[in-house]
């Protein structure tokens, strides 16, 4: 039994949002490790495919159900080692720059897990936090090399919309409840996470959606100067892990690659590996978040001995493949256009 599976063997894991992109292959991984993993997750925007392979096999429990209604929370951490919080409103760059209402929600939903979780004495709370707490005034310029490192949030703050917002202040949540009350927990922050089960409301999956669906102009969003640095879903998942592990006093620490690639660049990538041919189409009317998004990732190498090991070209081409082997392409096109901006 290796280190890692040791770790987790026999332990009860609840995942919130456990059926979504990053929450089902977060699943996967703890299953693999030995864990017993509890799911709650209103399927607003997972999928019970994502998990179907688990349910009755036994290390799965799967809960239907909104952790907002009263006594859900509640039940669900009965019994609970760490909570892996990954349960949030939350859409690609249209949604949240176009929606305020939904992911402040987010302040009640993460303030209750957390608040139950101590109730509970859960020993630890990972949470799924995002580069979207970083200041804008940081991220505005593309002619600089710039790297976020995780100080640059002590303030002044600026955080990217109510989403944004919430993600900060959940992470300072946590690091209270760890010096006042002793609970474990981490915050991981996401950068621009897409793979194999990932949704056409964010770039990397809309851009393979557009090549899926022969489109003519190619649209991207902005003038395609915007950097970003796309990380694949299971070096997320596996510092998502060592972060459960490793890290006690609320931390918190960015999960990204530091590979700097334009939205254009990405755009000529996936027109290039799906061999489609087509004008690529800038719609600088539409949203397009901060231009300079890329992660200073040293302090988790030092930290949880983590670094990403899918060179985004590699994760891209994997990407891919899943996509033009089980997606449709008549659903496809009747959902895009509403994935776009919303959930």
């Amino acid at each position: 039994m290796s280190r890692a599976e040791s770790f987790w063997s026999g332990k009860l894991a609840l995942v919130t949002g456990g059926a979504s992109f990053i929450g089902s292959t977060l699943t996967d991984q703890l299953v693999a490790r030995g864990a017993q993993v509890r799911i709650v997750d209103d399927l607003s925007s997972g999928h019970l495919e994502n998990i179907r392979g688990h349910l009755g096999g036994g290390n799965v429990d799967f809960l239907h159900a909104d952790l907002r209604e009263p006594g859900v929370t509640r039940a669900a951490m009965h019994g609970v080692d760490t909570v892996f919080h990954l349960a949030a409103d939350h859409g690609g760059r249209g949604y949240v720059d176009l929606h305020q209402a939904g992911p402040a929600s987010n302040f009640f939903l993460d303030g209750l897990v957390f608040a139950e979780a101590l109730r509970a004495k859960v020993k630890k709370v990972v949470f799924a936090s995002s580069g979207c707490v970083y200041p804008n005034f940081l991220q505005s310029d593309t002619h600089k090399e710039v790297y976020l490192t995780e100080e640059m949030t002590n303030g002044p703050k600026d955080a990217d919309n109510s989403y944004g917002w919430a993600k900060l202040m959940g992470e300072i949540t946590l690091q209270a409840y760890a010096k006042e009350h002793g609970m474990g927990a981490a915050s991981c922050r996401y950068f621009t996470v897409y793979g194999p089960r990932g949704v056409e409301n964010h770039a990397v999956i809309a851009m393979i959606a557009r090549a899926f669906m022969e489109q003519n102009p190619f649209e991207i969003w902005g003038d395609g100067s915007q950097i970003r640095n796309w990380t694949y879903i299971e070096d997320i998942v596996e510092g998502t892990i060592l972060a459960g592990e490793k890290i006690n006093d609320g931390t918190a620490i960015n999960l990204g690659t530091m590979e700097r690639i334009t939205v254009l660049d990405c755009a000529k990538m996936v027109c290039d590996f799906t061999k489609h041919k087509a004008e690529i189409k800038k719609r600088p009317d539409m949203p397009t978040g901060p231009l300079n998004r890329v992660a200073d990732n040293a302090l988790a190498k030092r930290l949880l001995g983590w670094e990403p090991k899918v060179a985004f070209r590699e994760g891209l081409k994997r990407t891919i493949v899943w996509y033009y082997s089980t997606k449709d392409r008549g659903e496809v096109e009747r959902t895009f256009g509403r994935l776009l901006t919303e959930r």
